[in-house]
């Protein structure tokens, strides 16, 4: 009995010994696992192209400077204006630096037409003191904007991610033609009755100081394309509409809301 006692738990230790050593083998050749410390989640360069609708362009009031050569005065006409064409299409690379914040460049293309109305305090040209001088503006222009732009993804529920954003850069605002008709306007005084006068000036061309400020969603479409809709409200700062020998234009800037949809597609 006691041999048998003591074959048995030889075996038992056998058992085990051999147990532990399959155990430790089985350990020492498993793979290894590590944890990153870095986050790469969203990283990576972008392509970026929208469409945008600003349907709500304002111009402020853009303004004639006139120079009366019988009584050497300048005056100032201001004109309420109506902007058409409403549409811009823009394109840009981008860096999604993390899950938060990203920035792109962007280029940007769009034209239009204004037309508007407004008198000036001092006769037209012929014409009698006591009267003033109206008139009508037509032009049509095309502009080419170069921002720097900056955004905050501010959280992801259901593929779709909130942001808000700005940014900063120049447009070069092309006028085209000129077209303006005056025609007197009776006041303390009668008109001579003269026909109105048609004149056509040359546009000017400038770079303008432009800012902009956006907000809106992105729809996570696939891992790498995102569908974009949001608003954009971007200021142009003013200058020269054309030159004349006798009379001057200057535009107020232009103020664009515009809802704008496009897609971001990730690079790697």
């Amino acid at each position: 009995m006691k041999l048998r006692h003591t074959l048995l738990n030889a075996s038992a230790l056998i058992l085990l010994f051999a147990g532990g050593q399959v155990m430790a083998a089985d350990f020492l050749d498993a793979p290894e696992v590590s944890i990153s410390t870095t986050d790469t989640v969203g990283q990576g360069f972008y392509l970026r192209g929208d469409l945008g609708y600003a349907g709500w362009t304002r111009g402020g009031d853009p303004s004639l400077r006139l120079f009366d050569a019988g009584t050497g005065t300048t005056n100032t006409a201001s004109f309420d204006n109506d902007f058409d064409q409403p549409f811009s299409g823009t394109v840009g690379v981008g860096y999604q630096f993390n899950d938060m914040f990203r920035a792109d460049l962007t280029g940007e293309y769009f034209e239009g037409d204004v037309s508007g109305r407004g008198r000036a305090n001092i006769p037209c040209a012929g014409e009698a003191l006591g009267t003033s001088c109206g008139g009508g503006l037509n032009a049509d222009y095309k502009a080419i904007g170069l921002m720097a732009n900056g955004y905050v993804d501010l959280a992801t529920v259901a593929g779709l991610t909130p942001y808000v954003g700005a940014g900063l850069g120049v447009t070069q605002l092309r006028w085209n033609d000129v077209a303006l008709r005056t025609s007197c306007v009776p006041g303390a005084a009668a008109c001579s009755g003269a026909a109105a006068v048609n004149q056509t000036f040359d546009g000017e061309s400038s770079w303008r100081l432009t800012y902009a400020l956006m907000a809106g969603v992105s729809y996570n479409m696939t891992e790498r394309l995102k569908l974009d809709v949001g608003y954009r409200y971007s200021q142009i700062t003013d200058g020269d509409l054309f030159n004349g020998s006798d009379i001057d234009g200057l535009d107020d800037g232009l103020g664009r809301h515009e809802i704008r949809a496009g897609l971001r597609m990730s690079l790697w």
